[in-house]
C-alpha cells in the first residue's frame, strides 16, 4: 500500500509564480495540491470553513487582503498540525522573525531550485525546519553584535554532530547534508535528533537560538 501523498495548499498572489509552484507539486507523485489561492484572504476563507486535512501550507508574505504572516497565525490557531512554509523573495530579518513567531516552521526563497522547494516540503512535513542558506545565515547573524563571531563549539557534541550543526546553520536540507558527507538521510536524521537532545530543543530554529545563546 503506497504512502498517502503530502496534502498541500498554496497561497501566492503572483500568477506566474503560483503556476510554477503548483506545477512543481503536481510533478511530484508524493504530493497532492488541494487548493491554490491568489491572496491570503481567499486562502483563509477556505481554511476557516474546510474540514480537509492540510499537511503543508506554502505561503507568500506580501499578499493583498491578508498577508502571509497573518495567515500563518490564523492557520496555526485553527489547524496546529498544519506546517506553514513561507516561500518569498524577502530576506530581511524583521519579516523572517515575524513569520517564525507567527508559527511558520520553514522559510525559503522563491529563487530556490525546484528540487530544493520540494525537499523543503518533504522536510517540513517530517517535522524539520527547512530554511534557505541565506535565511539561516541571517537568523544566526542576528543574534550577535556586529563583528562578533559565534563560538565554534559550545555544547558537548561529537565532531560529526558539530559538522552537521554547521550545515544546519547554513540552511542545508537533510538530503544535501547526506550528500556532503556520503551518508544516508536517515543517518543525518539520527545525528540531528542527537543534537536536539543534547541542546534540549525540538527543532532547527530552537537549535539556532540555543547555539546563539538566546535560550
Amino acid at each position: 500500500m503506497s504512502a498517502q501523498p503530502i496534502r498541500i495548499v498554496i497561497a501566492e498572489d503572483q500568477d506566474d509564480i503560483r503556476m510554477v509552484l503548483e506545477a512543481f507539486v503536481a510533478y511530484d507523485k508524493g504530493m497532492e495540491c488541494l487548493k491554490v489561492f491568489p491572496d491570503g484572504m481567499a486562502a483563509w476563507e477556505w481554511f476557516r470553513t474546510t474540514d480537509q486535512q492540510v499537511d503543508v501550507a506554502m505561503l507568500d508574505i506580501d499578499m493583498p487582503g491578508m498577508n502571509g504572516i497573518e495567515l500563518v497565525g490564523n492557520i496555526k490557531q485553527k489547524f496546529p498540525h498544519t506546517q506553514c512554509l513561507i516561500c518569498t523573495i524577502y530576506e530581511d530579518s524583521d519579516r523572517i522573525f515575524k513569520a517564525l513567531k507567527a508559527g511558520a516552521s520553514g522559510y525559503i526563497l522563491k529563487k530556490s531550485a525546484s528540487g530544493q522547494i520540494l525537499d523543503a516540503i518533504r522536510e517540513i512535513n517530517q517535522g524539520g525546519s527547512p530554511m534557505s542558506s541565506e535565511i539561516a545565515r541571517r537568523v544566526v547573524q542576528s543574534f550577535y553584535p556586529q563583528g562578533v563571531t559565534a563560538p565554534a563549539e559550545v555544547f558537548p557534541l561529537t565532531p560529526r554532530e558539530n559538522e552537521i550543526l554547521k550545515q544546519l546553520e547554513k540552511g542545508y536540507l537533510y538530503k544535501e547534508i547526506a550528500a556532503t558527507y556520503s551518508i544516508s538521510v536517515e543517518t543525518v536524521r539520527r545525528h540531528v535528533h542527537n543534537i536536539y537532545e543534547k541542546l534540549h530543543v525540538s527543532n532547527r530554529t530552537e537549535a539556532l537560538n540555543k547555539v546563539a545563546g538566546r535560550m
